[in-house]
C-alpha cells in the first residue's frame, strides 16, 4: 500500500469488513424526451471522507470550507462510522457514505480507508489536509460527460459516447448548503467545535445512463436542502457530469 502522509487509518475492527450495503433505492426510471431547460455547468467534484472522531482532520474540513466557495467546484462533506467507537459518534456519519469510500478504495487499489480523505473527480485520492494537492488535481481534465438539466420534477441528461464501463449510475446528492459548527463533547476532539461544510445528507442512486438520452424522476427534496446530480462510472468510478441543481 503506497504510504501517504498525515492520514489516519480506522481503527481495529472498525469497518474492515463491512457489509456493502446498498446504496439507498433509486426513483423510477423513466426515459422520455429530454427537457428544453438549458443544461447546467459542469463542474468538478471534491469528496472529503471525515469524521468529527478524528483529530487529523478539522484542516480538511477548513480546505472544504474554502472549496464550497469556489463556482467551478462541488464540495461535498461525508461522515464516515469508523471513528465512532473511539467516545465520539459523528452526527453526521452514515454507513452508506462509509461503504462509498470502501468502494472508492477499491478503485484506487488501497488496501484500507483512511481519514481525512479527498477523492477529486472520483479520478484520485490525497490527504485532506493539503489544499495545495487538492487544487493539484482540480487542474486535471475537466468532466465532459453528459449535459444535466432539470424541469417538472425530473432531471434529463443529453446523448453522448457511451460510458466504457458498462452503463454509468446516475446519483442524487441532497446536502446542506452552508457551514455547520458542531461542538464535540468526548473523543480526539473534545472540547472543540468544528465547522462543517456542505455537509451531505443523502445519496439516492436515480437510476443509469447508458449514452441515450433519458429522464430521471426526481424524489421529493428535504427542506433547506441543496441538490446536485453526478453521473459516475460503475463501481463508484470517474465522474463523467456533475451539476447542482
Amino acid at each position: 500500500m503506497r504510504t501517504l502522509p498525515d492520514r489516519r487509518r480506522p481503527p481495529k475492527h472498525s469497518g474492515r469488513h463491512l457489509p456493502w450495503l446498498a446504496l439507498v433505492a433509486g426513483a423510477a426510471l423513466a426515459v422520455g424526451p429530454v427537457a428544453t431547460a438549458a443544461p447546467h455547468t459542469q463542474l468538478a467534484v471534491v469528496e472529503l471522507f471525515t469524521s468529527q472522531g478524528c483529530s487529523s482532520c478539522p484542516p480538511a474540513n477548513d480546505n472544504i470550507r474554502t472549496l464550497s466557495g469556489r463556482s467551478d467546484v462541488l464540495a461535498l462533506s461525508f461522515g464516515v462510522t469508523y471513528w465512532d467507537q473511539l467516545g465520539w459518534k459523528d452526527t453526521f456519519a452514515s454507513p452508506v457514505f462509509t461503504a462509498r469510500q470502501w468502494s472508492y478504495a477499491r478503485g484506487l487499489h488501497h488496501d484500507n480507508v483512511f481519514t481525512p480523505q479527498v477523492v477529486v473527480n472520483g479520478r484520485a485520492d490525497t490527504v485532506g489536509q493539503h489544499l495545495s494537492d487538492i487544487e493539484g488535481l482540480l487542474r486535471g481534465p475537466a468532466l465532459s460527460g453528459p449535459g444535466i438539466s432539470a424541469a417538472s420534477g425530473a432531471v434529463s441528461l443529453s446523448a453522448g459516447p457511451a460510458p466504457r464501463q458498462g452503463a454509468a449510475d446516475v446519483w442524487l446528492v441532497r446536502y446542506e448548503p452552508g457551514v455547520i459548527e458542531v461542538p464535540v463533547r468526548r473523543g480526539e476532539n473534545s472540547g472543540r467545535t468544528l465547522p462543517h461544510a456542505h455537509v451531505v445528507r443523502s445519496l439516492i442512486r436515480l437510476g443509469s445512463w447508458s449514452g441515450d438520452a433519458v429522464r430521471l424522476s426526481l424524489p421529493p427534496g428535504g427542506a433547506g436542502l441543496a441538490s446536485a446530480v453526478l453521473v459516475q462510472s460503475a463501481g463508484t468510478g470517474p465522474i463523467l457530469s456533475a451539476v447542482t441543481l
